[in-house]
């Protein structure tokens, strides 16, 4: 019996499929906290946000302030399998000449982060793609409790 091309490319290529999977599934999945810390850059002073972040499905999402106001900041990615991730950050200057001439308080702004992911935390560096220097800022990602589960006992 001969079987089809067709199938004979099923069988071959299901392993392969089933390997790859989503992005990391569950394996990052749950409620985090982001701290974003960024040196102080020309007039700008540095500072400190703390915020929550959730992460389904593979997928990180992140955001602090309000859609549109000033120091509002939305981070959004996939993280692979390894725990690594390009993450895109979105953003609305908070302060008048933030980066300099060029960015104005409300203007949008945008940039990438190089990040690591383990189980239980992150770490990452705003990304200077194009080697346009940007604002040096730095991200720790910490993992929350599941409330659900219940606590060891204590001795």
């Amino acid at each position: 019996m001969k079987f089809p091309t067709q199938l004979w490319l099923a069988v071959l290529c299901t392993p392969l499929l089933l390997a790859a999977g989503p992005a990391a599934g569950g394996r990052f999945d749950g409620n985090w906290t982001t701290s974003l810390a960024c040196e102080a850059h020309e007039e700008t002073p540095a500072y400190k946000w703390d915020f929550p972040s959730v992460i389904k499905d593979g997928v990180f999402h992140g955001q602090h302030g309000e859609q549109g106001g000033p120091g509002y900041l939305v981070i959004d990615g996939p993280i692979a399998a390894d725990g690594s991730a390009k993450l895109s950050a979105n953003g609305t200057v908070q302060h008048t000449h933030a980066h300099g001439v060029f960015a104005l308080k409300g203007n949008n702004y945008s940039y990438t982060i190089k990040a690591q992911f383990t189980e239980i935390k992150g770490t990452g560096t705003r990304d200077e793609g194009a080697g346009i220097p940007g604002r040096p800022c730095t991200f720790e990602f910490t993992k929350q409790p599941d409330p659900s589960t219940p606590a060891p006992p204590s001795n």
